[in-house]
């Protein structure tokens, strides 16, 4: 409560002192037709006309068509992955595969009309042996003793005041 007593104060110190300064007696912010009139080149450029925009819809397909896949083997990963897609309409089918960490093959074969939904079937495929990826071990230093931490003292000294 005592900050906003000082900060009010401080406000009426400063308007009486005249360091706030006065509204001028005439204002083309408060005249803006009196300053386009005086000013037209800098009214003009700060206050440019807007122009309405056609809004131009997309075009709808009603029967909407495409089909796409892709297939990863890196062979320094180890990443095996894949997946092909087609829709026709409102019908859509596809198929993605991945080897899981365990090292079996996981492939979905999935479909999705507005008739049945979104329907998956999933196929787990052992391939052997379990697939580690091929990278070389980091090493790493060991680890450095530091001391125990040290209470911290706050000691300030009172502010030096300058002429």
């Amino acid at each position: 409560m005592a900050f906003k007593f000082v900060l009010f104060a401080a406000l009426v110190a400063a308007a009486n002192a005249g360091f706030v300064p006065a509204a001028p007696a005439f204002s083309y912010a408060a005249h803006p037709v009196a300053y386009a009139a005086a000013h037209p080149v800098a009214y003009a450029a700060a206050h440019p006309v807007a122009v309405a925009k056609a809004v131009v819809p997309e075009p709808y397909d009603p029967h909407p068509q495409y089909s796409y896949g892709y297939d990863v083997k890196d062979g320094v990963t180890g990443d095996n992955k894949s997946q092909h897609e087609s829709r026709d309409g409102d019908v859509v089918q596809g198929q993605y595969s991945l080897v899981d960490p365990d090292g079996t093959l996981r492939t979905v074969d999935y479909t999705a009309d507005p008739v049945n939904g979104f329907n998956a079937v999933v196929h787990k495929q052992p391939l052997g042996a379990k697939v580690v990826a091929a990278h070389a071990p980091v090493a790493y230093a060991a680890p450095v003793a530091y001391a125990a931490p040290v209470a911290k003292v706050a000691a300030y000294a009172a502010p030096a005041y300058y002429h």
